[in-house]
């Protein structure tokens, strides 16, 4: 905003529609900022404003955390699912990345225990038979995720073709079990079994 367009006095900016003006003096404040045609300094609104967004904040959090938020929460998405998966899917990548980790660190021993069950998952779902070289083409699969991962800009991982957890069939930790697909595709699909 160029506050020396703006208009001098409040009647001056009624009078010519605008919702601003800027005389240059302090408010009762001190703030010297634009001032607004209803209302007070725009200085001086926004820390209403931050005050009010945090006091909201604590009840809107304690209100997701209960019973009735989450049902609250149910019910929209399945009114409005579509939606909500297409905002999803507009996100940038970058926001999501940014999203993702801020609530990794949030959640740190939640995150500890989700990678323990993954490790352990995989583990029993690996065959004793499973020979070191079949082993190495594992490992390659996911280094060729970190480097198609960093090549790209878009996030890669290794997929059970057959899940290891679902609720009808659970398939092995193989090199011939996996493939290398987009986040996105593997959200997508979840624990489904669907064809290569």
């Amino acid at each position: 905003m160029d506050i020396q367009s703006l208009p001098k006095s409040r009647a001056e900016a009624k009078s010519a529609g605008s919702k601003y003006y800027f005389t240059g003096t302090p408010c009762k404040h001190g703030h010297i900022a634009p001032r607004r045609v209803i209302g007070s300094c725009t200085d001086c609104a926004r820390i209403v404003n931050k005050k009010g967004n945090e006091r909201r904040a604590e009840y809107y959090r304690n209100y997701s955390q209960s019973e009735a938020g989450r049902a609250a929460k149910r019910r929209y998405y399945e009114r409005n699912r579509e939606a909500v998966i297409a905002r999803a899917l507009a996100r940038p990548v970058e926001e999501k990345r940014r999203a993702h980790k801020n609530w990794k660190e949030r959640n740190l021993l939640w995150v500890r225990a989700d990678t323990k069950a993954r490790r352990r998952k995989n583990r029993q779902a690996s065959p004793p038979w499973v020979t070191r070289q079949q082993k190495s083409e594992m490992r390659e699969l996911y280094k060729i995720a970190i480097t198609m991962t960093k090549t790209t800009g878009e996030q890669y991982v290794v997929d059970h073709i057959i899940p290891l957890r679902s609720e009808i069939v659970c398939g092995l930790h193989v090199p011939w079990n996996l493939r290398v697909i987009t986040q996105e595709e593997n959200l997508k699909k979840s624990n489904k079994v669907v064809d290569a």
